[in-house]
């Protein structure tokens, strides 16, 4: 009889034994656990802190009994390995020793807690990605008496383990190290997500790296945060990041790249034989660069797991690989993300552009629209998609579904106009706003509609001469004088053609509206008129004003306010 061997029982381990028994009925399987409890969901912990989740056994989903009584398989908690021999096809814990035919490797990973001066002395504080952690965290974060709480790192665990503190009652600081939260996104969507989180209360601090913590009686009474600022708190949890638990293999020689995640093909097979491996343990293929990466996230641990147990039980299934998607909640907001961002693509030199819309995720005549802000990075040459981040409150994530099966399909930025898209009020407008980014892309191949950033815009103003170039807001009047950029003129769109003869021709002109469509038809006007040197700023007023950029109101308006 063929004896399987999983070790690991959070996601990858049970999800791997699990399809193994469904592929095998006869094989022995026997998965270890070191903990008490197998396939608790520790992406849903920041949730139930605050009880949304209600309540801790919500976070079991699947209990030990289930494994040993619908899939015969031999659950064993508590007990750790210790060692794996690979030459001999052996596993030792604490317990005993084991052979096996096919080993699955799914240990996962562990907070990673840094080297902070006061740390070992102190004990109000705690990771937050065990079932231990989330009770100690409970029993000591959550009372009454816990009133201020700071979370490190501002990544996705951190961003939301703030959130649900704040709903739970707590005054929250987050601290992170990057110059904007949630560093894996763009910087600017970044920033929408600290603003809105620091109008729900919560304290940022950005570009700050904890040294010491400033220790009473064993507990963490503040942290230093600069030379002369310290920061009273009454809890601290750690989220700066994680690192794979695979040194039982790495000492048998097992390949892994440079945080210790080890290298899978297709199969999920290690470069030991008959041992396979999945889960935050694992790096995987990016199927856009075509390198080993990392991607610690559920979706991945459960395919990997999957793909794993079959192979193990006799299939040949494939894990391809992944591209980074990622989405989070930020209270009333979502910010979902793609493929490769800027950053990205200017570290591996790919050649591209991108276009940024604001839309409407609903009609306006439908109650409750809100905007969507959605940015798509593109190929220059061939157009294919290579990425997108989005920002908004309603429609985020089915967007971002979509835009990650077009990078799959590899479709080109401009079929996004093409797609038959669910539409009826309540959901989405006739022009979904993806529909709108294809519409908007396809201009800008025919040169109808150059966008710049806001960035970029900023950087040209302050190189160049106020004189040397126009800015033309087209808006209505009102919203002129409400407050617009700095050194802009006003000729509202309806207005425009009237007044051509004001424009200079030979200076450059960098025209924008509140979000993009008017600016647009100004730019067709003043091009079907002999203008050639125009602009568009991405995203219009809307966006300058939330990227924190100057704002002109004139004295009027400001002294009544």
């Amino acid at each position: 009889m063929k004896r399987i061997i999983v070790i690991g029982g959070l996601s990858a381990g049970p999800s791997a034994a699990a399809k193994a028994r469904r592929e095998n009925e006869d094989a022995e399987i026997i998965l270890f656990e070191k903990g008490a409890n197998i396939s608790y969901a520790t992406c849903g912990m920041p949730y139930a802190l605050s009880g949304v989740i209600e309540n801790r056994e919500k976070l079991i989903v699947v209990k030990p009994d289930l494994m040993r009584e619908r899939f015969n398989i031999d659950v064993k908690l508590n007990e750790e390995i210790l060692k794996v021999d690979s030459q001999n096809k052996i596993v030792y814990s604490s317990k005993g020793d084991y052979g096996y035919d096919k080993l699955i490797f799914a240990t996962g990973a562990r907070s990673i807690v840094p080297p902070i001066k006061g740390i070992q002395e102190s004990n109000n504080w705690s990771t937050c990605r065990t079932m231990g952690d989330f009770d100690k965290i409970s029993n000591e974060a959550l009372p009454k008496e816990a009133k201020h709480i700071t979370v490190i790192g501002a990544g996705l665990i951190g961003v939301e383990v703030a959130e649900n503190l704040v709903e739970a009652g707590k005054k929250v600081t987050l601290i992170e190290g990057a110059d904007e939260i949630l560093p894996m996104w763009d910087s600017k969507f970044g920033y929408f997500a600290k603003n809105v989180l620091q109008e729900k209360g919560i304290n940022v601090i950005t570009s700050t790296l904890v040294k010491e913590f400033t220790i009473q009686n064993g507990k963490i009474q503040s942290i230093k945060i600069s030379d002369t600022k310290y920061l009273q708190t009454d809890y601290v949890i750690m989220s700066i990041g994680i690192k794979p638990n695979t040194e039982l293999l790495i000492n048998e020689g097992a390949k892994h790249i440079a945080n210790g995640a080890l290298i899978v093909n297709e199969q999920m097979e290690t470069s030991l034989k008959d041992i396979f491996a999945a889960g935050d343990n694992v790096s995987i293929k990016n199927l856009q660069t075509n390198e080993h990466d990392y991607f610690p996230l559920g979706t991945h641990s459960n395919k990997g797991g999957r793909t794993a147990g079959a192979n193990a039980a006799g299939l040949n299934l494939k894990f391809k690989g992944a591209y980074k998607t990622a989405i989070i909640k930020v209270f009333d907001y979502t910010l979902a993300r793609t493929g490769m961002n800027a950053a990205v693509l200017n570290k591996t030199n790919i050649p591209f552009k991108t276009v940024l819309t604001i839309s409407g995720s609903t009609p306006s005549y439908y109650p409750g629209q809100t905007d969507l802000i959605t940015e798509i990075y593109y190929h220059s040459e061939t157009f294919e998609i290579l990425g997108a981040e989005l920002f908004g409150e309603v429609g985020v994530d089915k967007r971002i579904d979509v835009l990650s099966t077009a990078i799959f399909a590899k479709l080109r930025v401009q079929d996004l106009a093409q797609l038959d898209l669910a539409y009826a009020p309540p959901f989405s407008p006739a022009k979904d706003p993806l529909v709108v980014s294809g519409f908007v892309a396809e201009n800008i191949s025919t040169d109808n509609c150059n966008q710049i950033s806001t960035k970029t815009f900023n950087n040209y103003i302050s190189e160049n001469d106020n004189d040397t170039y126009t800015l033309l807001d087209v808006r209505n009047e009102n919203e002129f004088f409400e407050g617009h950029i700095p050194n802009a003129i006003n000729i509202p769109l309806s207005k425009l053609r009237k007044e051509l003869s004001t424009l200079d021709k030979t200076k450059p002109i960098i025209l924008y509206c509140q979000k993009g469509l008017r600016g647009y038809i100004a730019r067709l006007i003043l091009k079907h008129n002999g203008f050639n040197q125009i602009s568009s700023l991405a995203g219009g007023y809307k966006l300058w004003k939330m990227s924190d950029a100057p704002v002109t109101i004139p004295i009027s308006i400001n002294s009544s306010n």
